[in-house]
């Protein structure tokens, strides 16, 4: 994995997020024969830009054991797979580009271990890491190979990280990085409500999928999902500027896309001064997706009817407010309002657009967030607001400035 410091804004790309919608494509796909299997994996692979769940959880949903959650998604995997060979869809190109047959174990591992750390879906990484070779080209040994060693090296980090935890005994053995972290805290007035006492997920809490350590301020082990949440955790834990935390102190149910979901925000920390933050990971390039999103007001409304602040932490010195006021090319911003005007862009416009104006992912997702524009997934949809518009409209040459 990454060093414990390092910045994600290095591997954020909108390549990258193509990935994710591609496979969401082979899943819609999919669901048209069997939505159960599709909504299977969908969850396993967070699919969408969602966090990646647990085979328990997975499993809890449908009243299926974890092995039976494991099977079908297995199943399903396989005919996807199958699916999008005879397909011979352009998709497959684009997977064979970024991950080509020809190119060694260890170039292969470092760009999939990148990617996990950038998506925060270590849960799954294994899995991403199997199905992106697989769509790529590589046959069937040789991508589970690739993706054993991604796990090994996940597996061998955390393991390392435990061990580094265990040794430490004094301030002067760890980096107190909390300030940067707490930038752009939204405080609100009152007193804060107390620290539950438990975490409030409790359908996998002991699932052996997540990582664990021992961090002192808890007084015992306590279990994370991605190497995101992990730093967050031991940023915590050895800031002396914290009192106490709790991970995932809160269940937010909500419905979205006439689903019902259930939402943990990642951490909850009192600190010395007397006040309390309630902070929810979401990597920074997601950190624009309407679902996530949405996420954020029901964590930050959660937190202030308690009395505490509320942050989205994004695994970069750049967060929501630096993307608001971040400095985007005007005339790019001025032709992407117009177009929106007259209706919303589907992925391929969206990505013909970005290619024309020189625009990256920080710049689309500072656009969204300082318009208020809405960015959906699954299919890929940026429009001008919530409200309902016509059918995204394809790329074509009369829309050439």
């Amino acid at each position: 994995m990454r060093e414990p410091g390092h910045d994600i804004a290095t591997d954020v790309s909108f390549a990258l997020e193509e990935l994710d919608e591609l496979v969401g494509e082979l899943l819609v796909d999919h669901a048209e024969r069997a939505a159960r299997e599709a909504r299977v994996v969908g969850l396993r692979l967070g699919i969408g830009g969602q966090r990646p769940e647990t085979l328990t959880r997975v499993g809890a949903r449908y009243d299926l054991a974890r092995d039976r959650a494991r099977q079908l998604y297995t199943k399903a995997i396989g005919r996807i797979l199958r699916e999008a060979a005879r397909s011979d869809h352009r998709r497959i190109d684009v997977f064979a580009h970024r991950y080509p047959t020809e190119a060694g174990d260890l170039r292969l591992v470092r760009t999939l271990l990148a990617e996990t750390y950038a998506t925060d879906t270590d849960l799954a990484a294994m899995e991403w890491s199997y199905l992106k070779l697989r769509l790529a080209g590589h046959d069937q040994t040789d991508a589970r190979r690739v993706a054993g060693y991604v796990m090994q090296r996940i597996l061998g980090w955390q393991k390392k990280t435990a061990s580094i935890l265990a040794k430490l005994h004094s301030p002067e053995d760890v980096v107190d990085d909390l300030d940067t972290v707490l930038a752009g805290t939204d405080w609100p007035d009152g007193s804060p409500a107390p620290l539950p006492t438990a975490s409030a997920r409790v359908a996998d809490a002991d699932d052996d999928g997540r990582g664990r350590f021992y961090l002192a301020k808890a007084g015992r082990e306590v279990a994370y999902d991605s190497a995101l949440v992990a730093r967050l955790l031991r940023t915590l834990d050895a800031s002396p500027a914290v009192a106490a935390f709790q991970e995932e102190p809160a269940a937010l149910t909500y419905r979205f896309a006439g689903e019902d979901h259930v939402y943990h925000p990642s951490v909850a920390a009192r600190l010395t001064d007397g006040r309390t933050v309630l902070i929810d990971v979401v990597p920074l390039g997601r950190i624009m997706f309407q679902h996530n999103r949405l996420q954020a007001e029901l964590t930050r409304a959660h937190a202030h009817e308690r009395g505490w602040g509320a942050l989205t932490w994004t695994g970069s010195a750049i967060g929501t407010e630096q993307l608001r006021t971040r400095t985007v090319d005007a005339a790019a911003e001025q032709r992407i309002a117009a177009d929106l005007a007259t209706g919303p862009y589907d992925r391929l416009a969206l990505t013909a657009v970005l290619a024309e104006t020189g625009l990256d992912l920080l710049d689309l997702a500072a656009l969204v967030l300082r318009n208020d524009w809405r960015f959906e997934r699954l299919p890929m949809r940026l429009s001008a607001s919530p409200s309902p518009r016509p059918a995204p409209r394809r790329p074509a040459a009369s829309r050439s400035r």
